[in-house]
């Protein structure tokens, strides 16, 4: 294992850290400003960074199909970015009636239902797939569900985020083969910015000092969480190996469980803790055993 391996490595552990204490700031943000407005904005920023970068990462990137037509990128850069617009949606309005911590776990679900989904287009699926999902659903259930089987209203918002997720990567696993994966992430970016724009200025009201005291976890969702992460996974995934990159990402959700309790004081009681650990057991193994030979990419926001 070479020099580039190890720096790989280092470069995904460094995004699932980013990625997980992006929670954080979700739910900080949303003390200051409505759930569209702080995706408006941080949308932006992520779609405005990856553009100014995208020279740079398509030169050193590996040779890529040819890029269609520029309707046909723009066709499939608003189909996917009205899906990431759904996920992002019901994850940033869950994660202000939940904690950090239980919305990363929840929210990396969409490990083991993409695999699931693939039914749909006759994808094999493998025998670990059906096993985390079945450890996965009772860490939910443990994690989520009350003892008169009712479930918060954050968590279930969450999941139903995790679910358009799951949609959004088998989308990206297919349109990534015939568009560079750099441009479709930044034009979908600044579509969902777009809608979220519009749903803030109908359900919301933005105002400059909101904003102003909403400017660091924006910062943070949107250069950092949004363009800075997602660049760093683009260059390590090029010497990662890919069961190893989906272990490391995976650690997201262990970082936004630590995020929360070391800055929002956040807790969880042993039947939570347990149910963390399921759902972590279930999304690791869903990744490997029995992992197909084209994995859908992990594009993250």
């Amino acid at each position: 294992m070479g020099k580039h391996y190890w720096q790989a490595n280092g470069l995904l552990l460094l995004t699932a850290i980013i990625w997980g204490f992006a929670f954080v700031a979700q739910r900080v943000g949303m003390d200051y400003v409505g759930p569209f407005t702080y995706n408006a904005v941080r949308f932006a920023l992520g779609g405005l960074a990856l553009l100014l970068l995208m020279p740079l990462l398509t030169r050193s990137a590996s040779p890529q199909t040819p890029a269609p037509a520029s309707r046909s990128v723009l066709k499939n850069s608003l189909l996917v970015g009205v899906v990431l617009f759904g996920g992002a949606t019901f994850q940033q309005v869950g994660v202000a009636n939940t904690t950090a911590g239980k919305a990363g776990f929840i929210t990396g679900l969409y490990v083991v239902l993409v695999p699931i989904l693939g039914l749909l287009w006759k994808q094999r699926t493998a025998p670990g797939t059906w096993l985390g999902a079945l450890l996965a659903v009772g860490g939910l259930y443990l994690l989520s569900v009350t003892e008169k089987f009712t479930m918060a209203t954050g968590d279930l918002q969450v999941l139903i985020g995790a679910g358009f997720w799951a949609v959004h990567i088998q989308l990206l696993a297919h349109l990534s083969t015939h568009i560079a994966p750099i441009k479709l992430a930044a034009y979908q970016f600044l579509v969902c910015a777009i809608l979220s724009f519009g749903a803030a200025l109908i359900q919301e009201t933005i105002t400059a000092q909101g904003l102003r005291d909403a400017l660091i976890p924006i910062l943070y969702g949107g250069l950092i969480s949004v363009g800075i992460a997602y660049t760093l996974q683009v260059v390590a995934l090029r010497d990662a190996h890919p069961a190893h990159a989906s272990i490391l990402m995976s650690l997201e959700a262990v970082f936004a469980l630590v995020g929360g309790m070391l800055l929002l004081q956040e807790s969880l009681a042993l039947r939570g803790i347990v149910g963390c650990a399921l759902m972590l057991a279930g999304t690791l193994l869903s990744q490997l055993w029995g992992v197909p030979e084209r994995e859908p990419s992990n594009v993250k926001v």
